[in-house]
């Protein structure tokens, strides 16, 4: 098909192919992809396709990297995402995610927000409000959403929504303090 084939000169010029006409007319290419076949459609673009990466941010010893660490990234100013999958070590005897595993993974995703949000200084927990709402279980992935409300000279306010299967799971709100000291060892959550 049309698509087919201007897909595939795409991903050749991309990749860095030679053309097979010399004097083919990229423009003309790049019209027949977007209007004569009618083959982009703005409402099928993935925005996470189009987001950066997600980065590991659990790579020094300690909690969160011995419980499968926490992956993270920043989506706009202002607006950060995290993740993990559940595995066995994260349920509690009812086969369902441990609570205290999900106030971990908040307390590290929102705190890592906090901290780059302030420019990068040290920031600790100073209230953290969360609020169950339902229960993952194993292989569940688990995808938080941290929102800058307001950042002052000292501390950073925000909040913070946890989604497994497209079901909200928990809810929180905190307050992190900016510290104005290095503190060896600090940087990303967890």
């Amino acid at each position: 098909s049309a698509w087919l084939r201007t897909r595939r000169f795409w991903v050749q010029i991309l990749a860095g192919a030679p053309r097979k006409d010399e004097n083919e007319n990229i423009f003309e290419k790049f019209s027949n992809l977007f209007f004569y076949y009618n083959s982009f459609d703005v409402n099928s673009l993935n925005y996470n396709s189009v987001m950066k990466n997600f980065k590991q941010i659990s790579k020094k010893p300690g909690f969160l990297k011995n419980n499968g660490g926490l992956l993270f990234r920043q989506t706009n100013k202002g607006k950060y995402e995290f993740k993990t999958l559940i595995k066995k070590i994260h349920l509690n005897r009812a086969k369902i995610t441990h609570g205290g595993y999900i106030c971990s993974i908040i307390d590290a995703g929102a705190g890592t927000a906090a901290h780059l949000s302030s420019g990068g200084k040290p920031c600790v927990t100073i209230s953290l409000e969360i609020k169950f709402i339902a229960p993952t279980k194993l292989n569940d992935k688990i995808i938080g959403n941290v929102s800058i409300d307001k950042i002052t000279n000292s501390l950073v306010f925000l909040k913070c929504t946890l989604k497994s299967n497209k079901q909200i799971i928990a809810t929180s709100s905190g307050i992190w303090k900016i510290l104005n000291h290095k503190i060896k060892g600090a940087g990303y959550g967890g």
